[in-house]
Order: C-alpha cells, then structure tokens, then sequence
C-alpha cells in the first residue's frame, strides 16, 4: 500500500489536487470505507486527499428556505444525536445512521463517504431517498445538486466526476401535511452487521387522512438503492389502511433484483423486502398515531 498523501486546508486547493491527479486520485473523509478497500488491494490510488483540514464540510445547518444542509465530514454519530433527526418527517436518518458498523466507525465514518461509497447495502441511502435528498457537488464548473436517486448510478458508482468534491447532502424543507419516517434494517445479527435487506419509509397524511405523499426506498435488494415508485403510486391519494399497505409492500417485492450471496437468497431477499417495507411505512402510520408526526 503505496500512495501520495495531500492535506489541503482549503476546498480550492482540494479542487486543484483533483483536477491535477484525476481518477488517480481518492478522496479521504473518515476512511472507514477507502482504507479498508486499498488494504485489500480493491482500490490502488496514487493520490489521496484528505479533506479532514478542509473548512466548511462539516455540520448540520438549516437553510434560508426551511430545509437542512448536512456537511459532507458529518460523523454518522453526530447525525445520530442531532435534535434535527430525533422524530417526525427525518427520524428515519438517525435510525438508519444509528446502525452503521460499531460506535467506533460511527464516531469517525461520515454522511458523505457512505454515500460516495454507493454500497447497495449502505443503511443510510434508504433514508436520504425517503427524504428527498440532493448531492451537492463543488468543482471546476461551479457548484451543482443532483437529486440522490440519479446521484447512484451502480455499485461504487455516483455521478461524481473525479474532480468533483462532494460537499454536503441537501434535505428540503419538511412537508406541510403531517408526517414521518422509518428505518428498518435486518441481519444477520443486531448489530456491526451488514444488511440483508433495509427499508425506509415516509408518509405525508392530509387533514382528510388521505396520503399526500409517500416515499419507499430498499437496500441490498438490486445495484443500487432503490426507490419504488410503483409502491408510492398505490399510497399517494388514498387512505393508507391495510389493504393499501399490503399493496405497497407487495410491490415494493415485485420490484427488487436481488443476488444469492453468503448472507442470504435472492428468494428470502425479496421476501424480506416485502416485509420491511410493510413494518416501515406501518411504522410511520402508528408515529403519526402516537403524536409524533412532524
């Protein structure tokens, strides 16, 4: 393990290091996910960027139109114990992040490298589609959003050009209707695991009860996360009773393309999904129940 350490102390000098190494080049954040993938020989930089010096990519902020910018170097354990995400519309981020790996990797892992990792597996990205998320992207051309759905192209694959930096993930402003989130996650045991499959849900109920919106995302369940719109379609403008809901869940099933692997089949893989997918978005309806809603 051979490379080329840089340190930039600003977001400027971290651009032109990448505009000058280009795909030789790799982004350090909390190196939970880089380090162990050049151990093992899977990535073989010549360069390595530590952001760790950079100002500005860390923290968790409100913007001027209601929503939430979360700093690309945000710990996981921060995002764990932000009041932002203790309940209602975003609750299913801090579930989701409260799962990563060990307290150990939480303290050092970031928002940002789970999501530029692109694992399908990866617990957060569920989460962050439930909630509408945006990449913020800084490079040569300025500063960019994608949404975060066509921000994940494929295993370890992002719309990120190499000499782009990722610099936060952008919340929009929580729904007016009443809402609330979930996050489900299954393994093979409860804990430092990677999933099987995971579930995260949303549901924005109007005054009439009826669904506003609804959002469903699964993880380990195809090359990428995956959002299942046909799911939403069967909520939004209805009543979310238990028909509907085992709609959803029977659809959020037909839409998965899982693998067999040594943690579990593609048959019990797509079962799952159709289970959590049902106890999350029955999660929310039973949150909103208990006044939790935001």
């Amino acid at each position: 393990m051979s490379f080329a350490l840089h340190r930039p102390t600003s977001l400027a000098a971290a651009l032109a290091l990448a505009a000058r190494h280009g795909a030789a080049a790799r982004f350090l954040a909390g190196g939970t996910d880089l380090v162990i993938q050049i151990r093992r020989g899977r990535l073989a930089p010549a360069h390595v960027i530590d952001l760790s010096a950079v100002p500005g990519l860390a923290g968790i902020a409100g913007t001027p139109e209601g929503g939430l910018r979360i700093g690309a170097l945000t710990t996981l354990k921060a995002i764990e114990r932000h009041p932002a995400f203790a309940g209602g519309a975003r609750r299913a981020l801090a579930e989701a992040a409260r799962v990563v790996g060990g307290h150990q990797v939480r303290n050092v892992g970031t928002l940002g490298g789970n999501v530029v990792n692109a694992s399908p597996a990866a617990d957060t990205l569920p989460a962050l589609l439930a909630l509408d998320a945006e990449a913020e992207l800084v490079g040569p051309g300025g500063t960019r959003r994608v949404p975060l759905d066509a921000f994940l192209l494929g295993p370890g694959r992002t719309d990120r050009a190499p000499e782009e930096v990722l610099t936060a993930i952008r919340l929009p402003p929580p729904p007016s209707a009443a809402s609330a989130s979930a996050f489900l996650k299954a393994g093979r045991r409860k804990a430092m695991e990677i999933s099987v499959v995971c579930a995260a849900a949303r549901l924005d109920l109007g005054a009439d009860g009826r669904c506003v919106a609804a959002r469903l995302a699964l993880g380990a369940v195809a090359p990428t996360t995956l959002r299942v719109r046909a799911a939403e379609a069967l909520l939004e403008g209805h009543v979310p009773d238990a028909g509907r809901l085992a709609a959803a869940a029977a659809a959020a099933a037909a839409a998965t393309r899982p693998l067999d692997d040594v943690r579990a089949s593609a048959r019990f893989r797509r079962h799952l999904a159709g289970v959590l997918a049902g106890r999350a978005l029955a999660a929310c309806l039973g949150r909103m129940g208990n006044g939790e809603a935001a």
